[in-house]
Parts: C-alpha cells; structure tokens; sequence
C-alpha cells in the first residue's frame, strides 16, 4: 500500500463537461419543479425563513464537519496514521471547498488523501482511509434510514419506499457482517475487484473496529435531520422531529447517487414525495429544499479559510 493507484486508466476525458451535465440537471429538475409547482409562492415561502435558525444550520452543518474530520482520524488511525486533530480538520475544510468547483476525479476526496498522503508519505494508506471514510458515512445513512423506515414510519410513507430502504439497510449490514470472508475472497477476484478491494482489505478483516466510526456516521446523519427540523421551525412549519429523522435519511439515500451537483434536485424531489406523503404542502417541501442545499454551500464556503492558510505538505523522506 505504499504507492497510490493510477487515476490515468479510467480517468474521464472531459471532467468538466461530467460536472457541467451534473450541476445542469439537477438545475433542470429544479427549474422544473418551480414551474410546476409555480415559483412565486416558493419564493415567498423561502424570504419567511428566519435568519437565526438559518445561520444555527450552517453553523451546525459545519459542526458535523469537524465531526466527520474526528472520524477520519480514527479510520487513518486504525492503518498507523497518527496525525493531529487539527490536521485532519484542516484536510476536511480543504476537501470540502475542494467539492464545490472541482469536479471529476480531482475532487475534495483525492485533495483529502493527497495531504495526508504527502504530509505522512503513506499515499496508500491515506488513499484507503479516505475510501473507508466515504464508506463509514454511506454505511451509516443506509442503517439509519432503515431503521427509521421500520421504527418511524408514522407518516405513513407507502412500501414501494419503504421496502428498498430497509432491504438497501438489510444488504449493507450483511455486507458487514461477511467482511472478513470478502477480504479472504479477493485475491481470488477479477483483478480490478482485486485492485480496488485490497486498499480497504485492513478494515474488511477487522468490521469491528469500524463500529465506533460507523457510530459518529449515525450521529452525523442525525444532526443533518436535526438542521433541516430547524429550518422548518424557522418556516413556521409545525412539523414533528421524528418525521425528519425520518424523511431526510431516506432522501439523503437517493441524494448521496452521483447524478446531480451536490444532490440538487434529486433531494427536492424526494422532499415533495415523502414530505407531501406526510401532509406538508408541495411549496413548503420545495423550499425546504432549497434552504438545505443554500445552507451546505455556504457551509462548504467555510473551508475557504483552511484552503488558504493550509499549505499543501510535501512528501516527507
């Protein structure tokens, strides 16, 4: 694991045009959906938004942030990557600017692993704590939903919802149980799943370990619902929690597909399927939205500041 995989097989010719395409539907979906559902009073809805409540969510998204920088840390620390808090923190800012306007394969992942790849000079073991960090976060999405859609399903949302949740939920928790035989499994594989699989095989043949990361995953996708209750409050929408713990898991499922920029779209669309199941109007759903995705943008602004003071490491050695 000394040495990072080739990004130039596989790379795509044209990054920027993939990212174009992908800002540019989820902005038609969204254009859609204002014409649809008339945008004037979707307007409306969004200047009833409180600035307070709104300023609490990005203050809070960027919390989760510095939790998931916490996690990482942990992950890295399991492959005897031992590097300061602040550090990690700062590579999590620099990934997350990173997101906002480079697309393609040069994006806030491959910027994480490149700092603490050189800052360490351990390339594939940065490059692996990275890839399980996206893993750990997608794992704790996938249980959360599912167990909301088992335990909280008062709204009620219909089962051709509810059913691929849970099985989505049910698929990923056996994948974690047989990580171990997976991991013994792949040298057998067709070389590219070889190839891809053996920088995370360190944490197939121990799952357990990954519990306590997996754990701050949930509490991360928690705190993501708890944001979007407050910008509902802030709308003046009588909404109970539990129906954002959830609604938001389950949407954060079909926003985490790389379709759309950031989700856009895609989680409007499932907030006006799945909110409206529950009896909040069409608008209300939209705009509600609308405010999430402004908020994490203006969260991911944030990382501005560590882009700027942080200095790109050199390989050490």
């Amino acid at each position: 694991m000394s040495q990072s995989p080739s990004t130039e097989q596989g790379a795509p010719a044209h990054p920027y045009r993939a990212f174009a395409m992908r800002a540019g539907l989820g902005v038609t979906v969204i254009a859609i959906l204002l014409w649809r559902y008339d945008a004037r009073p979707i307007f409306r809805i969004l200047g009833r938004e409180r600035a307070a409540y709104f300023g609490a969510v990005v203050v809070l998204y960027v919390a989760g942030q510095a939790m998931c920088a916490y996690r990482w840390q942990l992950l890295a620390a399991l492959l005897k990557v031992h590097g300061r808090y602040s550090e990690f923190l700062a590579y999590t800012f620099v990934g997350m600017f990173t997101n906002l306007f480079v697309p393609g394969l040069i994006g806030g992942d491959t910027a994480r692993s490149i700092y603490l790849g050189r800052r360490y000079g351990r390339m594939g073991e940065a490059i692996a704590s990275v890839v399980a960090d996206r893993g750990v976060g997608l794992i704790g999405l996938f249980w959360l939903a599912a167990f909301a859609a088992v335990f909280l399903n008062f709204a009620p949302i219909p089962s051709s919802v509810i059913t691929p949740t849970i099985a989505v939920g049910a698929i990923t928790f056996a994948g974690f149980l047989a990580a171990p035989l997976v991991a013994r499994l792949i040298h057998l594989m067709p070389r590219p799943i070889r190839r891809a699989g053996g920088i995370v095989t360190p944490y197939l043949h121990h799952p357990a370990t990954l519990i306590p990361a997996i754990a701050l995953s949930i509490m991360l996708q928690l705190m993501l619902a708890a944001g979007q209750y407050l910008l509902a409050v802030g709308l003046g929408l009588t909404v109970p929690l539990s129906l954002f713990i959830l609604c938001v898991p389950i949407a954060n499922v079909f926003a985490s597909l790389p379709v759309t920029l950031n989700g856009l779209g895609i989680r409007e669309s499932a907030y006006l399927v799945l909110f409206g199941m529950a009896g909040m109007r069409k608008e209300d759903a939209i705009a509600l939205g609308l405010l999430w995705f402004t908020a994490t943008m203006l969260g991911g602004l944030t990382g501005a500041i560590a882009f700027v003071t942080t200095p790109a490491p050199m390989l050490e050695g």
